[in-house]
Formats: C-alpha cells, structure tokens, sequence
C-alpha cells in the first residue's frame, strides 16, 4: 500500500485485508534481520526463475538502485556499497537473459526460518470527482498542516528516544493524538480547504485507504491518481481480525468469506453495523495527486504489477529481490522490496502488488499466501557477516 503510505511509510501502501497468519511470537522492538540471525540459502539456480518473471523483477531492481545506493540499510544487512556492482550491471543488462543477471550478481539468504507469508494489495479504482457535487460526498484530504511529531507532557524522558510520535498542538499548547478516523470522519477537518476531491462510496474509499494509493474515475472520465501523503498516527486495526474474533468469518450459516470481497460484502448489507466497524480503524490516510507513473511506495519509486512487494524493512532491505515459493501459485516467483505497510511486520511478512483493474482486486482481495522466503543479496554479503 501506497501502496505505500509513502505506501503505508507507514503504511503507506498498502495493506491486504485478507486472512491473518497464524498467531506467532512478536519479534521485540528493536529486531532486525541481522539481529534475529541470516542463514546461507540454495543455489539461485535452483529456484527455477522464469524469464519473463525475471524480466520484471530486473526493472524493478534497477528503478530502484538509487534508492540503495544512498540510503542507510534498517535490517542491517547491507551498505549502500554493497549494491554498486549489481546496479551498474543492471543499467545495460538484457531483459531477454534477466534470471542469469540474478545468478550472476547475487546469493541467496534465509531470515530465521523463512516461513513466509503474503497477502496482496492492489490500486482500486472507484467513483470520484474533484469537486463536491451530489453523489460525491466523501471528502479526500490532503496533509494537515497541525500534523507533526511531539512528545506529550506524561511521556517520561526515558521513553523520549527516536522520533516522537505524531500528533497535533491543541489550542493549551498541549501535544495530543491527532484525530481518529471516527473524529475526522465527524467532521474534525471540515472546513479547512483540505480537501484534495471527493469520493462516491465511503466503504470503496474506506478500502482505498488501507491499499494506500488508487484512482478516481470522474464521470466526465478523467483519472484522478492519488498517493499516499502521510498518516494520522494511531495504529491500524484490520476489521477482517475483528470479524473473525467475533464469528462473523467462516464457512459457516451467516457466516462471511475471510477475503476483502466478503468484508465489503458484510459492510453492505449491515450498514449501521458495518459503518462502526470501519470506525474502529482509528488510523486515517492522507493523500495528494500524483502524476506520472504509477502509485509511488515508500521508497519513492514506482510500484510495478507482479513485480513489487511491500516488506518490513527491518528485516528485508528495501530494493532486495525476493523469492517467494508458496501454496498459491499467482504469489510464487521474484519479487523485489520497494513498499511496507502498516500490517507488513515482521521477518517473512510480505503483501504482494497486482497492479489496478478486476483481476488484481480479486487476486489482491483473497490472497493469502503460506510457504518459503528467499531473500537475494549482493555476492559477498554474507561472508561479510560471517554467514558460512
């Protein structure tokens, strides 16, 4: 999600709503990849990589190299050095012969155990204009401006370390949480000149928000592409966890499918119920437009269909290519690290992008995917760590 929030910088992007993992041990705070432990992997030759796959994945890789070429690595794996090699050879390496450039120029890893598991998100495309009208009445913010970063007064100096969390200056000169989704939703930001356009359908834009980017179709037919632009600071809460909790998800009589098309499906014909289910979600997304190419993830760059993969980048190195091996073959094959999200935590944690249009909302929606993560590095990375 984009996305990502940065596609979900945060969360920028993008964030599946399918079926949750199985619960695991939370890794502790401060974890990273180097921390929790690398293992040398199989020969890249042996993962099977298929051309056009690899193609793909190439573009990716290179779209990305100047990202990590500069940019300090959180998973404390690699230096931006390490990856001048491979990004020169990308420049001018043929896309006919894409999987060769992967055997030639990297060496793969494992992230503790490498049990993966993946979701997908998408660019959805829903009703929208640039001005209110009837039928338009759902307002889409850009940044506020009283969004910033303090520490209130009850934080103790001792938990006073990073970046302060967001919030906003209240009219005492007090730092207090932003406003929820429900408040903003009530109307906190009316009034203010934020709003960027207008949707048709709360619960399609309510969707919209959790994949982070997406496109307005205006009835005079323009596009309108929206991108993450930043967030309100308070966690994300999945609804689909919530209806499962509450036996509303299952295969059962009166029972709701666990993918996004079955939640949504929830929402509709239990509108009350549904409007304070989605109020629940107490983070809220702000966009602006974008122009050019693409929804952009959290990197910067980008995103491409079948090719880019939102990751935690304490624990994958954003630009990384990935290889994914898992029981649902659409998500199986190379994927290179250029997003996050909000519910992307943790080692092997991967939400897979499908691009816009009907198929990848119903890929993105239901995916959920179990198996193995191959994480790819420059050649001589591991020996640089000490991994046999």
């Amino acid at each position: 999600m984009g996305l990502i929030l940065s596609a979900l910088a945060l969360l920028a992007g993008c964030v599946s709503v399918a079926p949750s993992p199985p619960p695991q041990p939370s890794a502790p705070p401060a974890a990273t990849a180097a921390l929790l432990g690398v293992a040398r992997g199989p020969a890249i030759a042996s993962l099977g990589l298929q051309p056009r796959d690899s193609a793909g994945a190439l573009d990716a890789f290179q779209l990305s190299c100047p990202v990590l070429l500069r940019r300090a690595d959180d998973s404390g794996l690699t230096r931006p050095e390490d990856w001048r090699e491979a990004c020169t050879a990308a420049a001018t390496w043929p896309r006919a012969d894409a999987a060769r450039f992967f055997e030639a120029h990297f060496e793969s890893a494992v992230v503790g155990d490498g049990a993966a598991f993946a979701t997908g998100y998408f660019e959805p495309e829903i009703a929208g204009s640039r001005t209110r009208r009837p039928g338009f009445e759902v307002p889409v913010y850009a940044l506020p401006p009283d969004l910033t970063r303090c520490w209130r007064d009850d934080t103790p100096q001792s938990e006073r370390t990073g970046r302060a969390p967001l919030g906003r200056i209240d009219a005492r000169g007090m730092c207090v949480p932003y406003y929820t989704h429900a408040e903003i939703a009530d109307g906190a930001l009316s009034g203010r000149g934020l709003e960027i356009a207008w949707a048709a359908d709360p619960v399609e834009f309510f969707f919209l928000q959790i994949q982070g980017s997406g496109r307005l179709l205006t009835p005079e037919g323009e596009v309108i592409r929206i991108g993450y632009a930043g967030q309100n600071g308070h966690s994300y809460t999945g609804i689909g966890a919530l209806m499962r909790e509450r036996g509303l998800i299952g295969s059962g009589p009166g029972q709701y499918a666990g993918s996004m098309q079955g939640i949504m499906q929830y929402i509709r014909e239990n509108p009350e119920e549904g409007a304070a289910l989605m109020r629940e979600n107490e983070s809220f997304v702000f966009f602006r437009v974008l122009e050019g190419d693409g929804p952009l993830g959290s990197i910067g760059v980008p995103v491409r269909a079948e090719s880019s993969v939102a990751v935690d980048p304490r624990f994958v190195p954003y630009g990384a290519p990935v290889f994914l091996s898992t029981d649902r073959p659409e998500a199986r094959g190379l994927w290179v690290a250029q997003d996050t999200g909000g519910a992307i935590r943790g080692a092997n944690r991967f939400d897979t992008f499908w691009g816009a249009g009907e198929r990848a909302r119903e890929i993105a929606g239901g995916m959920s995917a179990r198996g193995q993560a191959t994480l790819l590095l420059p050649r001589g990375t591991l020996a640089r760590l000490g991994v046999r």
